[in-house]
């Protein structure tokens, strides 16, 4: 039997309210606003999947549960089980309410307006100016850097190698400060996203999915429960646990689920061996198929949920509001953060520099990337694009780059709306950030580094512009590890490092070089202010000491044969790696000896403690050479300042950032259990992360790295008032 077709639910001219709403800030009311608009018709073939029959879903759907089922035993698919909320089938709601408006309140001018306090908001509108400062002061040193190197040349009749090198370093060791300073410009245009929500019982139909493969069956119960839980109309949206693991507790647990909420479903795809599946993608995909062939069909929108993500209770009317108001929104997503980051957040697991600066950046210029969980497509848009993009492990943002080109716009909704967890493990960690780089660089191939073909072809400048720097970042890792191993090459050289024709070019080399570092640390202050200052320095170090990892990581995929050591990109996800050495588990952590083994040889963190062995090395000879090589007293503090110790000392930065894998391994953070950082519902089983649990914890020991900074600022200002007396 077929089932009926799905009515169209698009919004037409008079199907959208938005109402004023009281700001819970300063109670400001804002004024009765309208919005309307007509979704254009598809502008490419309907997908083949959308027209597949229901013949192929009700021979699977019929297979004994094992784990290449594709669906719980005990409910039956589309049958639509009443709602126990308003006693109405997910297809009945449909027909009901297909006429009704959707009614949408403003809270705020701002959807972020609790997330920064009002005095440091206004310092941070100052942004763009400090970049442009510390950007403009940074390149005056450099200027001069390369005139002063030419001069002295030419004053020798000779070329200085070791001087050219050593410029070569700092501006790749720059390079990625410069790419973030230079994005945060943008910030001038001022964003303009509202805190909205979206009200009452008269809202869009939604297929949520919960995507899992491997990971616990609690940590995905807890992601199902909550979002079966959400202040969401239950006959307009439906859970479904997409397992591509084919777990069956996982399987058996959703079943007994449903007796308290009817609208959750499972399904788990059969994958053939030999036939490509393509992970997260494939699954996502396999939820849309899946979807259609349920009574009433799809919902209007679908919205993904990862295994670990818990959402928070109006995750869908936050969301949502912003989809409804504009016909042309297709992907509305909030921030991923995460309740189980371990003190001081040593590897720094947290992506608050992504979420509070990089993300509502882009999403100024309409360039919001989906952060991969918590978001909601339009079903219109993704069945244009004929599904998920495959191809890519980054399929998150290969779909959201995909709709831009597309012509359609996303929205970046900057509210904490779901709260995650963190890989817990070294391991785990390493992979999950291998994998973002490889899928960011694979959408970028497939996007012809968005500067043309049809992929792209609706997208604006700033979304283009997005999309090259992005990917330009992930592959300079591999300048970037090559400029951290050059450096203590050029101070073993013994060459000419700071060149220079006269006392008086040296004296102005220190004094920008003085300038460029008080406008780059005074920038660091206000640019971070969203994700913090102390998260913002780490930003730096992680980057250094991750780039050997990302740098062999995208030589191996992408530029070495098989026989040379090539492999090709493997998916796995972030909670399913496992830990066996508990690292975090101070009850069942193991031995120091395992630890070192684990992290040092087998993650290869040798190549960290190689380095540091080698910088040390190189600072006391270029140190030595100080003392033996020179006449003078000023003659060996000039030559201890041009070689070893020249501001900001960049061997000590880079050593102390190679030294954080190693420390990890000697000194891992203790976690507590996952469920002492929740607070559960004792009747429903529904639990939320605490207050404590959401934020970063900082200890003492977080100081160190502060004085190092503090350390470094007060040497140069040191050789700086020395520069008036050479």
């Amino acid at each position: 039997m077929l089932h009926k077709p799905r009515p169209d639910l698009r919004a037409t001219p008079s199907s959208i309210t938005l109402m004023e709403g009281r700001n819970e800030q300063d109670g400001e009311r804002s004024p009765n606003l309208s919005v309307s608009g007509q979704l254009d018709a598809p502008r490419f073939p309907r997908p083949a999947y959308l027209n597949a029959s229901t013949d192929s879903l009700l021979e699977t759907s019929n297979t004994p549960l094992s784990t290449s089922s594709t669906a719980c035993p005990s409910p039956q698919w589309g049958s639509g089980r009443a709602s126990p909320v308003l006693g109405k089938t997910f297809g009945d709601a449909l027909d009901e309410r297909s006429d009704q408006k959707p009614t949408v309140v403003k809270l705020a001018d701002k959807d972020d307006i609790e997330h920064m306090a009002h005095w440091k908001r206004v310092i941070y509108q100052c942004s763009p100016l400090f970049s442009l400062l510390s950007l403009g002061a940074y390149w005056l040193y450099f200027i001069y850097r390369v005139k002063y190197t030419l001069d002295a040349q030419r004053l020798a009749n000779k070329i200085f190698y070791m001087a050219w090198t050593f410029i070569m370093v700092e501006m790749g060791v720059a390079f990625p400060m410069f790419l973030h300073q230079l994005w945060s410009c943008m910030m001038l245009k001022g964003r303009k996203r509202q805190k909205l929500r979206l009200v009452g019982d008269i809202v869009p139909t939604v297929d949520v999915f919960v995507t899992c493969c491997g990971e616990e069956v609690d940590i995905v119960l807890d992601t199902t429960r909550a979002a079966c839980a959400v202040d969401y109309p239950a006959d307009r949206f439906r859970v479904l646990v997409l397992d591509d693991g084919g777990d069956k507790e996982l399987a058996k647990a959703v079943t007994d689920l449903q007796e308290t909420y009817p609208n959750v479903y499972y399904s788990a795809r059969v994958k053939i061996k030999g036939v490509p599946h393509h992970y997260k993608a494939g699954n996502l995909n396999h939820g849309l198929d899946y979807v259609t062939h349920m009574k009433g069909g799809a919902g209007e929108y679908m919205a993904a949920l990862d295994a670990d993500m818990i959402p928070e209770p109006a995750w869908l009317r936050t969301i949502m509001a912003h989809l409804v108001i504009d016909p042309k929104l297709a992907l509305s997503c909030p921030p991923q953060l995460f309740y189980n980051v371990p003190e001081d957040d040593p590897l720094l697991q947290s992506l608050d520099v992504f979420v509070h600066i990089s993300e509502p950046i882009k999403d100024t210029l309409g360039v919001a990337w989906c952060t991969g969980s918590g978001y909601s497509i339009r079903r219109t848009a993704i069945d244009e694009l004929g599904g998920f993009p495959t191809g890519s492990l980054a399929e998150d943002v290969c779909t959201s780059s995909m709709l831009l080109g597309a012509g359609w716009r996303t929205a970046y909704v900057h509210e904490p709306l779901q709260f995650g967890t963190v890989p817990e493990s070294f391991v785990g960690h390493l992979k999950q950030r291998t994998r973002w780089t490889i899928g960011t660089i694979q959408t970028s191939l497939k996007l012809r580094f968005c500067l043309f073909g049809p992929l792209v072809k609706k997208m604006s400048f700033f979304q283009r512009l997005s999309g090259f720097v992005y990917t330009v970042s992930s592959l300079f890792t591999v300048f970037l590890s090559a400029s951290l191993f050059t450096m203590p090459i050029v101070l073993v050289s013994g060459g000419t490092m700071v060149a220079y024709a006269d006392y008086s070019q040296l004296r102005w080399l220190i004094r920008l070089c003085f300038l460029a570092l008080c406008m780059n640390r005074l920038n660091e202050f206000v640019l971070y202010l969203p994700a913090g200052y102390r998260l913002g320095l780490r930003e730096s170090r992680a980057m250094m000491w991750m780039a050997p990892y990302l740098a062999l990581c995208v030589i191996r995929y992408f530029f070495l044969p098989k026989w040379l050591g090539g492999t090709t990109a493997a998916f796995s996800a972030s909670g399913s790696i496992a830990n066996d050495l508990n690292e975090r588990d101070p009850a069942l952590r193991a031995p120091l000896w395992r630890r070192l083994k684990a992290i040092v040889w087998d993650c290869r963190a040798w190549m960290h403690l190689v380095y540091i062995l080698f910088c040390i090395v190189a600072v006391t000879l270029a140190t030595v050479r100080g003392f033996t090589d020179t006449n003078t007293a000023e003659e060996m503090w000039v030559h201890l300042l041009t070689h070893a110790f020249w501001p900001p000392v960049l061997w000590l930065v880079c050593l102390t950032a190679c030294w954080i894998p190693i420390y990890y391994a000697i000194a891992p953070p203790s976690m507590p259990d996952r469920e002492s950082l929740l607070e559960r519902d004792p009747k429903t089983g529904v639990a939320h992360p605490t207050a404590a649990a959401k934020s970063v914890r900082w200890s003492k020991t977080n100081n160190i790295h502060e004085l190092q900074y503090t350390i470094l600022s007060v040497f140069t200002a040191t050789i700086f008032f020395g520069s008036f007396f050479i």
